[in-house]
């Protein structure tokens, strides 16, 4: 076992393995998005993810990835639009039904569909309509970039995971906006 130390005293090991490194991943906080499209015979397809983010403003993409022996990857793989649905803080409920492999997620599921028919799903904190842009095999997950065509939010707080559970934001007691600058 190889280790070396970082701040603090804490040993940075060498010897992990998969359970460590999701449990060490686990302790990175994220947001919760369920990720939609139409399947080619126009089903609604969903799934909860958290690996998403923002990856370029000039062009617009985010990233998001899927792993491989998910069943909707090849639906994700050929389609040519998805959305990104990022939940809010009451929508714990939503983020366990799209991550379960029950057969029909939308079912009794408030949403509508964009223009061209990917699902958005209602009550979210926020939205993102995107073009598929690339996407690139790596690991054991596909990692998908989209080109965002589309955007909305409302004032809701976003849900967010930390640690295995799920969380609210709030403001750290030592944050101070800063003041606007005065020209």
């Amino acid at each position: 076992m190889s280790t070396c130390a970082a701040p603090g005293g804490l040993l940075l090991s060498t010897d992990w393995d998969k359970r460590s490194l999701r449990t060490t991943l686990g302790r990175f906080a994220t947001g919760v998005t369920i990720v939609t499209t139409r399947g080619p015979d126009g089903s609604c397809i969903g799934l909860t993810v958290n690996s998403f983010s923002a990856l370029s403003l000039d062009p617009p993409l985010v990233l998001w990835s899927l792993g491989k022996s998910q069943g909707s990857l090849e639906a994700f793989r050929n389609c040519s639009q998805f959305a990104i649905n990022v939940l809010s803080e009451s929508q714990i409920a939503l983020s366990q039904r799209f991550s379960s492999p029950i057969a029909d997620r939308f079912a009794g599921v408030e949403f509508a569909c964009s223009d061209d028919g990917i699902p958005l799903i209602g009550g979210c904190a926020a939205y993102f309509l995107c073009n598929s842009y690339q996407h690139m095999e790596l690991g054991d997950h596909l990692l998908f970039v989209g080109q965002v065509e589309r955007l909305g939010m409302t004032r809701d707080r976003a849900l967010l995971f930390h640690d295995g559970a799920y969380g609210i934001p709030a403001s750290h007691p030592e944050w101070r906006p800063q003041s606007p600058s005065v020209s």
